[in-house]
């Protein structure tokens, strides 16, 4: 049936229009005038409420199969949609068996199927010896690879060292497909806790755990990759960049017509180190965040390029493992060495960006830019997704720019309800998402609706390999 959506604030690529989108089945097949809609065509008109492109989070942990205890696809695609995304790609590495060959790769599939309320794909993972893995998962759809350069916190998905991973980059290379790296080297890590340690720091102290996670980590860990991508010729995408004295590097090799692109993360541009109380452990990610100036930084290199898109890096984990509270008799609560390092954000990071998008003067048109279209690009997937234009799927969020509200647990919408932006006032509502022409969440008073039922698609990419 056709339909369309009307908003005074349509974003399209062409900038913010008065426009409405029409619809056919899962697809959109006109952005016009309002004048020009034929006559008798079911319309919802939004107002002033502003209508984007779904946002398409290229960095999620979804944990399931194997810790569905953590996150599982229901809770976290439910959360996707109220926050707005209508795509999810799953890292590789939090669940059992981790995605590191066709066959977890189809494990993971099954246990998706029936339970997701927004459309996802799934990273292929790299790790020490499964080189010989990686064009068959190309074949099978992966869009890409993770690999970690230091230990990721789950045993079963090694980091892999310069050695293994100069293995694994031809087959990478071969596929055309990105591989996203966690750029922290492990020395730097290993001597800066070591010194702290003999020190008698106090791991209460989030200053201890900033020092303990060093700038260095990141920037050595960069040089290396560069070095090597100039060696193989593979695409090269840094995910969740936190320090922003890598950014000369950076621009350096994009200038150098490197294939590179850079993320970063809601958390890095709006939090900051000298706000974050001792104990605070919902704070603790891996890279840390840290300075105000640093995360200044961090929005220019947005702005001027250097820094290609945001994703949430949604890495949730239950309760206990954040250290908020003594589980076992001595222990002590609060201590960022023990604590689990993930921020749990879905539902939340798009009011949380938009704070810091209305406080800078950034429109509406860098949002969808940074968090639908080049996430798009990069899983390859902007044939389909990514901009409202025709021929695309009807993926679309309508967000209500100048309400404000205060985060609370009923927010919230993923598994476990813990966030370290409770209680703060955010600006920015998200009053409807949909997914290829279905309406899948409604918010118009300040209580969400879900549809009824879950969508189980997935998105099947394939790779040409030569």
């Amino acid at each position: 049936m056709v339909h369309a959506i009307r908003s005074r604030r349509v974003v399209t690529p062409e900038g913010v229009r008065d426009a409405v989108v029409v619809i056919d089945g899962e697809c959109i097949v006109a952005v016009k005038p309002f004048a020009e809609l034929a006559p008798g065509t079911p319309v919802e008109d939004l107002g002033d409420v502003a209508l984007l492109p779904g946002l398409i989070d290229a960095h999620t942990h979804i944990n399931e199969p194997g810790r569905t205890e953590w996150e599982g696809f229901a809770t976290a695609t439910r959360a996707a949609a109220a926050g707005g995304f209508t795509t999810l790609i799953d890292m590789p590495l939090n669940c059992l068996p981790e995605t590191i060959n066709v066959a977890s790769l189809e494990i993971k599939r099954e246990a998706a199927k029936g339970q997701c309320l927004v459309d996802y794909a799934l990273w292929g993972g790299a790790v020490d010896g499964n080189e010989h893995e990686l064009e068959p998962l190309a074949v099978a759809g992966v869009p890409g690879y993770k690999c970690f350069l230091i230990y990721p916190g789950c045993d079963g998905f090694t980091s892999i060292d310069r050695e293994n991973l100069e293995l694994a980059l031809p087959h990478i290379a071969k596929t055309r497909l990105p591989l996203l790296v966690h750029a922290e080297l492990a020395a730097p890590i290993d001597a800066a806790v070591a010194e702290l340690n003999s020190s008698g720091a106090n791991w209460r102290e989030y200053k201890t755990y900033l020092a303990s996670r060093p700038d260095e980590a990141e920037l050595q860990a960069i040089e290396m990759l560069l070095e090597l991508q100039r060696k193989y010729g593979f695409r090269l995408h840094i995910v969740h960049l936190a320090t922003a004295k890598a950014l000369p590097m950076l621009r350096a090799a994009k200038a150098e017509g490197l294939a590179l692109t850079v993320e970063t993360c809601p958390h890095y541009l709006h939090l900051v180190a000298e706000e974050i109380a001792d104990g605070a452990t919902l704070f603790k990610c891996a890279p840390p965040i840290r300075s105000a100036a640093n995360r200044d930084e961090l929005w220019q290199a947005l702005l001027d390029g250097t820094l290609d898109l945001i994703a949430t890096d949604h890495s949730p984990c239950p309760p206990e493992m954040k250290r908020l509270t003594a589980t076992e008799p001595g222990q002590e609560c609060g201590r960022f060495d023990e604590a689990w390092g993930g921020i749990a954000s879905l539902s939340t990071a798009l009011p949380v960006l938009w704070t810091e998008f209305a406080r800078r003067g950034i429109g509406l048109e860098k949002l969808a830019q940074w968090m639908s279209l080049a996430p798009a690009q990069l899983a390859g997937l902007s044939e389909s997704i990514g901009s409202i234009e025709p021929g695309k799927h009807a993926n679309f969020v309508a967000f209500d720019t100048e309400a404000s509200f205060t985060l609370t647990e009923a927010d919230l919408h993923y598994r476990h309800k813990v966030s370290p932006y409770l209680g703060e006032t955010l600006q920015g509502v998200v009053r409807g998402t949909w997914l290829r022409g279905a309406r899948l969440y409604t918010n118009t008073s300040g209580s969400g609706v879900f549809a009824d039922t879950a969508n189980g698609r997935e998105y099947a990419l394939s790779c040409a390999l030569d």
